[in-house]
């Protein structure tokens, strides 16, 4: 069998990664969930309003921008924040729940490359541990590996972090995934195509791989660069 991953003299035991521009295509968010999640939101707000995970999301946006907010209101100022990107916890659960409702009607068809299935699997067959970490909601994250145009990818992970852990470019927050895990930071790889996401990491002792999928290859930096999950592979793991 093929020896884990391992950089200097730290095992690799867990792998967390990132979605949008690692494991699935930036496009695929951009163009197709956020758009969909723009264009449902005004109607599942005001369908699903009175539903209890609904209205505890909706008090959740009243906390978040401070004052008390009408169904209208709320709405509008959902639509301000997906505008201006904002990583919202109640708006994020909120596209979870409306990006469900795609999914399960086939309107939606989650985007995962193939190297990284492949990959992926190779990983969960050797005995590594497998997780996310992205500002997308859990439910979110679940959603797009349960219904990927592969099948269901959800069998492969191990545990999903999102934003109620903290922003993905503050090296808190990959402390207390480090913590949740039970491992040695060292012991644990994150893969993002964000450098700031890898600079907080390697802050928390994690090791990292930059994934740069389209353009050229940076090479004024600490952090293992790849264009693919093969290329990481080649980096990381021990030859047979």
């Amino acid at each position: 069998m093929v020896e884990p991953f391992k950089l200097t003299s730290f095992m690799i035991k867990a792998i967390v990664t990132d979605i949008e521009g690692t494991t699935s295509s930036l496009a695929f968010v951009k163009d197709v969930l956020f758009p969909y999640a723009r264009a449902h939101l005004g109607n599942f707000v005001r369908t699903h309003s009175a539903e209890p995970e609904v209205a505890a999301l909706l008090e959740a946006v009243e906390k978040e921008a401070g004052r008390a907010l009408n169904i209208p209101n709320a709405i509008a100022q959902l639509e301000r924040w997906m505008a201006e990107d904002q990583k919202i916890t109640p708006l994020k659960a909120l596209q979870g729940l409306i990006w469900e409702q795609g999914y399960s009607k086939g309107e939606l068809k989650g985007h995962v490359y193939v190297d990284a299935v492949k990959n992926l699997r190779r990983w969960k067959n050797l005995g590594i541990a497998l997780y996310v970490y992205s500002s997308g909601s859990v439910h979110a994250q679940k959603l797009l590996f349960g219904y990927s145009q592969y099948g269901n990818l959800t069998t492969l992970f191990s545990g999903y972090f999102d934003t109620t852990v903290g922003m993905k470019r503050e090296a808190a927050s990959y402390r207390k995934i480090v913590a949740a895990l039970g491992l040695a930071a060292q012991e644990i790889l994150f893969l993002s195509d964000i450098k700031e996401e890898l600079d907080a990491a390697a802050v928390a002792d994690m090791q990292t791989g930059w994934l740069v999928r389209n353009g050229a290859l940076p090479t004024d930096t600490h952090h293992i660069v790849a264009s693919n999950f093969d290329d990481i592979a080649s980096h990381f793991l021990e030859s047979p």
